[in-house]
């Protein structure tokens, strides 16, 4: 994998502070309550009697949809923006397509009050206005620079 020069100071500043975060209980201990307390992970598993009715099969939906934030990404984003905090960052600087990125970075960054700043393209924000609305609620300050959203 080739990676620019300029980038490998950063990048094994980050490798070595994700390995000792790893390694420790209090920053575990942090992220798996917030896991379970604020994002509702682990999620719930949903018997659907109806679908199997007549048959010996036992159908389970693993109801992502719970989530709080809707989506597997609230669960990475929780850990990268911990992990910023321990490394002494002050804020989080994030891209996002069709919105699900952005909401959970700025739901998290809002949780872990973390200054956030979330990217995205002027032909996505008309096409996901509702992603759109979520992240404005949880943005202090947003707004429309060249064509695109910033918030």
């Amino acid at each position: 994998m080739y990676v620019p020069e300029i980038l490998v100071p950063v990048l094994k500043q980050l490798e070595q502070a994700f390995v000792e975060a790893q390694n420790d209980p209090t920053f575990q201990a942090e992220f798996a309550d917030l896991l379970k307390n604020y994002a509702g992970r682990p999620t719930a598993l949903t018997l659907c009697r109806n679908l199997t009715k007549g048959t010996k099969t036992k159908l389970y939906l693993k109801r992502e949809d719970l989530l709080h934030g809707g989506a597997h990404k609230t669960n990475q984003v929780l850990g990268q923006i911990l992990l910023a905090k321990r490394m002494g960052k002050t804020r989080i600087i994030a891209e996002t397509g069709a919105g699900q990125h952005g909401v959970a970075t700025a739901l998290a960054c809002a949780m872990l009050d973390m200054p956030c700043r979330v990217y995205m393209g002027a032909k996505d924000v008309e096409r996901q206005s509702p992603n759109v609305f979520r992240m404005r609620l949880m943005v202090r300050k947003w707004f429309l620079y060249k064509k695109a959203l910033v918030l």
